[in-house]
């Protein structure tokens, strides 16, 4: 059993990922560290943890933990994620994984210099529900794709959470613009050319609260929105010459929608739909990766693409600042 140890006892980790790193079929969770031992003593308890930690630097000392998954604020995913490939340690960070393309240069390094495996945590890519999308694109079930159109939103205006405070990475773009990005590159294996944006800051916090994209993929054409201050919402829509896709809860199945994708007919004829009921992602992409790190050929999401997905959140930032087209 691959052995995991978290660093940070962050909100993520808690509701969504320990337990289904515990539930998952080749690992288990043995050490938990947080800068408040009693915090992480607590959280250990609650799901069974043998190990606590009261500093970062003692887990990844520990023999007792094999791999690491950062659930930490982004500002601190590089440092950490690169001090774990440096002790020898597998990382599973969550994303998004930098605030710069830039930034992951440093641990692509670690990374190859000390033969660890490491990932951004982009957990739809390892649902079936993502890949039947891209099945259903590449076998030409919607003829030639011209347009790809996205939304991800939620409300949230509390001071003390994180994705509103920008020094620790905060902003709608860092925290959900990355999925339509990374889900419309996984379907589609296309990378985009040039992009035009408009992003709205919040008076009071300085992060991006909205922000509105068009991306140029040469093929076809993207358009999406994001937002931390507006109604949840969840939508993808494939549209090609034969039929389009309609991706029902994209992201985050239960929130926004039980999972499940939608196949329609050029005259709207015929709907085919394809339902995922209980499906984890997060344990998905668990197992995945432990099994990747033992040496199998399992496809997991790698660092050169976390460097191609930044560089279109980066164009984002840049044309926005801009009345035009910004190259990627």
């Amino acid at each position: 059993m691959f052995r995991w140890g978290v660093l940070s006892t962050a909100k993520i980790g808690r509701d969504q990922v320990i337990p289904q790193l515990q539930d998952s079929e080749n690992g288990v969770v043995t050490a938990i560290a947080s800068r408040d031992h009693a915090r992480a003593r607590a959280v250990a308890d609650r799901f069974g943890v043998p190990l606590a930690f009261s500093s970062y630097e003692e887990l990844l000392a520990s023999d007792e933990v094999d791999g690491v998954y950062i659930p930490l604020p982004t500002s601190q995913h590089i440092e950490w994620a690169v001090k774990a490939a440096r002790a020898g340690k597998h990382v599973l960070v969550e994303k998004p994984i930098a605030l710069d393309a830039a930034q992951i240069a440093p641990l692509i390094s670690a990374r190859d210099a000390h033969d660890v495996l490491v990932c951004e945590a982009f957990m739809v890519t390892y649902h079936p529900q993502w890949r039947k999308v891209r099945d259903l694109i590449g076998n030409g079930a919607i003829g030639r794709l011209r347009h790809v159109q996205g939304a991800f939103s939620y409300f949230n205006t509390d001071p003390a959470n994180m994705r509103n405070q920008p020094e620790l990475g905060g902003g709608g773009l860092p925290d959900i613009g990355v999925y339509p990005t990374v889900s419309t590159r996984f379907s589609t294996g296309r990378e985009p050319l040039r992009v035009q944006a408009t992003v709205e800051r919040d008076p009071v916090f300085g992060t991006d609260r909205y922000a509105s994209v068009k991306a140029d993929f040469g093929e076809f054409e993207m358009s999406f929105y994001c937002s931390t201050q507006m109604a949840l919402r969840q939508l993808m829509v494939f549209h090609g010459e034969e039929g389009y896709i309609e991706v029902t809860a994209p992201f985050n199945a239960g929130d926004y929608g039980h999972a499940a994708i939608t196949l329609h007919n050029r005259n709207h004829e015929e709907a085919q739909t394809f339902r995922f009921p209980g499906v984890r992602q997060y344990r998905l992409q668990a197992e995945a990766f432990v099994r990747k790190a033992g040496g199998s050929d399992d496809e997991v999401f790698t660092l050169e693409q976390s460097v191609l997905n930044q560089k279109f959140i980066d164009a984002v930032y840049r044309a926005a600042a801009h009345d035009g087209w910004e190259t990627v």
